[in-house]
């Protein structure tokens, strides 16, 4: 009877040890092998300030799930408030966009939405790729052009199973105006954000903006009211806002920034980036925990030192970047700029953008001189 119960315990001990060796370390191997969490990248910018070809920067990225100013949707949906009020709508949007979840898009899209109904969907690599597009590879380097072509009849669906398929998810976003807005996305455990905060000298987005005013009209009124916009002030107004909240967002990322915010914060000037397009990509990258491809280096390089003058808004093709950024220098005048200056002086001293005092000096004093070395 003694023996028996020996040879019983004995085979209870080899069943145990059986399902120990071979159920608990495919248990471990499963938690092993378990897709590290995505990566977060918010490229923090305002209008006219080169937002849209840093964008591209990311977007090219065969590791990267991009959309452009998804909260567009928001705020043609609900102008009627101010950019304030509608900071949280933004943020809410943003966060879902970053988890892959698209039904925040069901609350200011038509029921039958297709993928194109997206703003600027074409401008994301993503979605003219698998899954989202069979005509090309994810590895391709896609223009905006030809993606709108062949890719626009798939479903909206395909955009919530592509972002799923993606290391990474990069927004570039205008509508954000006060970085503390941000902090609940920073203090998110389901997130793991970079803020990229791309800013580019006023009087470069002064004369931009004057180019492309009937674009941007809605947007003005949004930030500044529409009784603001008016008159021969209006367009410093806008200019005031815009240089007040980048001043505040610089000092709450690096100045007085909390602990959460530590290594997630990089302020980048787009006159930096035109002057040595590769040394401020491969500095972004490194920013987002990316690899900067032999590919990426060539097609930075190329649409850097092109022959077009980018003067549409979200116009994001190939020219010439570093004279393109000098463009007010010659064809803005000195009063205007006085008055650009005198509104958006903090934000010029604090970024490193030096004030000019003539005419004279406005048209000869030299980059270096013009702009410190950040």
């Amino acid at each position: 009877m003694v023996k028996s119960r020996r040879v019983q315990v004995l085979l209870i001990l080899v069943v145990l040890s059986f399902l120990l060796i071979h159920f608990l370390p495919c248990s471990n191997n499963v938690h092993m092998e378990e897709k590290p969490s995505p990566v977060h990248i918010l490229i923090l910018s305002s209008w006219r300030s080169g937002s849209s070809f840093t964008g591209q920067i990311f977007s090219q990225h065969p590791s990267v799930f991009y959309l452009m100013e998804p909260a567009w949707h928001v705020w043609v949906k609900m102008y009627q408030n101010s950019a304030k009020v509608l900071h949280m709508a933004v943020r809410d949007l943003v966060r879902s966009v970053f988890l892959c979840d698209m039904s925040v898009f069901d609350a200011y899209m038509s029921s039958q939405k297709k993928k194109s109904d997206l703003f600027q969907w074409e401008t994301s690599r993503a979605l003219c790729s698998p899954p989202a597009c069979d005509s090309f590879s994810r590895s391709d380097i896609i223009t905006a052009g030809n993606c709108k072509t062949i890719c626009g009849k798939y479903p909206f669906s395909k955009v919530e199973e592509a972002c799923k398929t993606y290391s990474h998810v990069a927004i570039k976003e205008v509508r954000f105006f006060d970085l503390k807005v941000l902090y609940p996305l920073l203090t998110d455990p389901s997130l793991n954000l970079k803020i990229i905060h791309l800013v580019r000298d006023p009087r470069a987005v002064f004369r931009s903006r004057e180019n492309t005013m009937a674009d941007l009209k809605r947007d003005t009124n949004i930030v500044v009211g529409s009784q603001k916009t008016k008159g021969e002030m209006g367009p410093y107004n806008t200019m005031q806002v815009i240089c007040k909240s980048h001043v505040e967002i610089y000092k709450a990322g690096s100045q007085a920034a909390p602990s959460f915010l530590k290594d997630r914060y990089l302020l980048v000037r787009y006159e930096d980036i035109v002057r040595d397009p590769l040394a401020r990509a491969a500095q972004m990258y490194r920013f987002a925990e990316l690899h900067f491809t032999p590919e990426l280096q060539k097609w930075v390089h190329n649409i850097t030192h092109g022959k077009g003058h980018g003067a549409q808004a979200f116009d994001i093709g190939s020219r010439d970047a570093l004279r393109v950024s000098q463009a007010w220098r010659k064809t803005l005048p000195f009063k205007k700029i006085e008055k650009v200056q005198n509104v958006c002086k903090d934000a010029m001293d604090l970024l490193g953008y030096r004030l000019v005092q003539s005419e004279e000096e406005q048209k000869n004093m030299s980059l270096d001189l013009l702009f410190a070395q950040n």
